[in-house]
């Protein structure tokens, strides 16, 4: 398990969308024709609030038994390989500075079409489409981080009875569309 670090949340960044398409293109190299495309989401994907500055991208691939078999690759890009932690369905990856072991990157790798994965598009697409829904999270976000500015599990806990709610709303939306 990762241990919890310090919760840094910063002013969105224009250039994490680039960031991400970076990363998205050497893990799509490293996963290879299994992948189905890589998603980024998160706070980093949603312009106007604050973020912790660490991408978080959902690569989609067609089998988990394909992915599997690809971990050496993934690994060989610097990222820790955690397997499911915790969320069935999910391969959980991590890359961090190797100098500086500031984390970067974390990869919620699913099955295209998982319900997890839907869950995720949802949360994100809804953010985006609702700047005033997006606003209270980010009002959130300060307030867990003030609680729990050295904790990132405590501050994801935090935000999670906010986040069940919003998530319920935001897949009846997203069916809808």
């Amino acid at each position: 398990m990762p241990s919890p670090i310090e919760v840094e949340l910063v002013a969105h960044d224009p250039r994490w969308a680039q960031a991400a398409a970076e990363r998205a293109r050497a893990l799509a190299a490293a996963i290879g024709p299994a992948l189905i495309g890589v998603e980024h989401i998160g706070s980093t994907a949603i312009a106007g609030i604050r973020a912790k500055p660490v991408l978080d991208l959902m690569p989609l691939v067609r089998d988990l038994a394909e992915l599997d078999a690809r971990r050496g690759e993934v690994e060989a890009l610097g990222y820790q390989w955690w397997g499911e932690y915790g969320l069935p369905g999910r391969r959980y990856c991590t890359l961090s500075d190797p100098d500086g072991g500031r984390r970067r990157v974390q990869a919620h790798c699913y099955a295209s079409g998982s319900a997890e994965a839907i869950r995720h598009l949802a949360l994100r697409d809804y953010l985006r489409a609702h700047p005033d829904i997006a606003a209270g999270y980010d009002a959130l976000k300060q307030r867990c981080r003030d609680r729990h500015p050295m904790d990132s599990h405590a501050y994801s806990d935090c935000k999670n009875d906010w986040i069940q709610r919003v998530q319920a709303q935001a897949l009846d939306w997203y069916a809808q569309r």
